[in-house]
């Protein structure tokens, strides 16, 4: 377990401290940047996936790799 800093503003922290019991709010945090990040790895894939099914594209990027080798 990694203990971890961050910065909020005034008013979202008493918000918080007012309806999250204080044994919960770092479950609480994790599971929303758990969210966030799952979130955030799913659009990097489905973009990876566009760029694989793109001809334009893999054709160029196969101009690059035989220039480079």
């Amino acid at each position: 377990m990694k203990k971890v800093l961050i910065s909020i503003p005034d008013q979202l922290a008493a918000r918080m401290r007012a309806i999250i019991p204080i044994r919960k709010r770092s479950q609480m945090i994790t599971r929303l940047i758990e969210t966030e990040v799952a979130k955030r790895e799913q659009d990097l894939y489905n973009c990876a996936v566009a760029v694989e099914k793109d001809d334009t594209l893999s054709r160029e990027m196969a101009e690059w790799d035989t220039l480079l080798n």
